[in-house]
């Protein structure tokens, strides 16, 4: 598996502290920026250059981080494909991979401290789709994801 971290500002201590946990793991993964704090990369630009990089194949999966968690959900779910979902707590993030088959885990580096997101981006990581479900709720997701599909073929076209 292939990860893309990526911050702003806001998120870049939380960042750091993902990059030396995937770095500890042995997990291959890119800082696509903010890779110094006095050159700072907006989070729209920052979760632009993720959301296509990963929309292209380059990655399987990413981390985001500002300030909330918000603006690069926002932005990354404008893309194609991309199912970005901010996340505070560990929980969220691992249903945000097991119901909503999320390949973005969005945090927010005023929100979660280093150790937190750690934790968040462990179990994101070590969560598949529909892990641990019912089988009537993961029959559900699928058909979900279908529709989604739909939804996408409609707004962005085939």
């Amino acid at each position: 598996m292939k990860i893309a971290i990526g911050s702003d500002k806001s998120g870049f201590a939380v960042k750091e502290a993902v990059a030396a946990y995937l770095r500890e793991q042995n997990i291959e993964f890119d800082d696509l920026g903010t890779t110094d704090p006095e050159n700072v990369h907006p989070y729209y630009q920052v979760a632009s250059e993720v959301a296509e990089e990963l929309q292209k194949g380059a990655y399987d999966r990413a981390v985001l981080i500002c300030g909330t968690g918000a603006g690069m959900s926002v932005v990354s779910n404008k893309f194609r494909g991309i199912h970005a979902v901010a996340c505070e707590g560990v929980y969220s993030a691992k249903m945000a991979r097991a119901i909503n088959n999320a390949n973005v885990l969005c945090m927010g580096g005023w929100i979660v401290g280093p150790e937190m997101a750690v934790e968040m981006v462990k179990v994101f990581l070590g969560t598949e789709w529909c892990q641990d479900l019912e089988d009537w709720r993961a029959a559900n997701m699928h058909r979900f994801a279908a529709r989604i599909e739909e939804i996408e073929d409609r707004v962005y076209g085939k």
